[in-house]
């Protein structure tokens, strides 16, 4: 089995697969700057427990970072439990993606994930929305990372909007009903303005992306925020909550001196 491990700013995803690339578990835990290397192994260690894995059976595994400080944590933290440390998505890692220049050693390890991912499972050209933390718009032609637009993403949004206007307070995006275009109180209009606003952000950036591309092209989105906004958006999208998983197992795969069938 193989061990797959995406820190993110907010969320830490632990994935697990097993032969084939077949995923076992996906779990999300809270990405907290503060944690030991201690702390992270037994967060680790109770994911395995709660869904009733044996990290003795995983044979590698694969971290990809976005918080620097937790990297090497992380590391040390996944090579307790294995007795040996992750491959590390990051430079020198192959990735079969021509990816340009002046953005090579710039790219987050986690777009670098789902880029690989994408690119083996829709047509090209791809747009790639990762819908996290921060919002970011990828184009693929071919094997070719062509570049991204990144933008506030949804959470990110509301909580800038409440703290610098003082007349609008903090509210929650769940609503037990649909939510309408034209809000009829602050709480609705501030709503409707995140995910309306939100979806119709991502369909112009597409649409401008394809304008210049020439051509239709596929879009795939993922992130946490991906099915709220999905719901507001009119052109078809492809949602695959799995898709930096997907990359990382890809990627360990054909970065494995010694593959194996688990």
């Amino acid at each position: 089995m193989i061990l797959a491990v995406d820190v993110g700013n907010s969320t830490t995803t632990v994935g697990l697969f097993e032969g084939g690339g077949k995923l076992r578990f996906r779990a999300a835990l809270e990405t907290s700057r503060k944690k030991t290397r201690d702390q992270c192994a037994i967060d680790l260690l109770g994911v395995f427990r709660l869904y009733g894995a044996d990290p003795a059976q995983v044979s590698g595994a694969i971290l990809s970072s976005v918080v620097p400080p937790l990297t090497a944590i992380f590391t040390d933290a996944i090579a307790r439990l294995m007795g040996k440390p992750p491959m590390v998505v990051g430079p020198g890692i192959k990735t079969g993606l021509n990816i340009k220049a002046e953005i090579h050693n710039q790219l987050g390890s986690d777009i670098v994930a789902s880029a690989v991912a994408a690119i083996a499972a829709y047509p090209s050209p791809i747009v790639m929305v990762d819908l996290g933390t921060a919002t970011s718009v990828s184009l693929m032609v071919g094997c070719v990372y062509e570049g991204c637009i990144i933008m506030p993403g949804l959470t990110l949004a509301l909580e800038a909007l409440s703290e610098r206007a003082a007349a609008l307070p903090p509210i929650s995006l769940e609503s037990p009903v649909p939510v309408e275009l034209l809000g009829r109180t602050t709480e609705e209009a501030m709503r409707s303005g995140m995910l309306y606003g939100h979806a119709a952000m991502l369909e112009g950036v597409v649409d401008r992306i394809e304008a210049q591309v020439g051509q239709p092209v596929t879009v795939v989105a993922t992130g946490g925020g991906a099915p709220r906004i999905l719901a507001h958006c009119r052109r078809t999208i492809h949602y695959d909550a799995d898709l930096v998983m997907k990359g990382l197992y890809l990627l360990h795969q054909k970065n494995d001196r010694k593959p194996r069938k688990g």
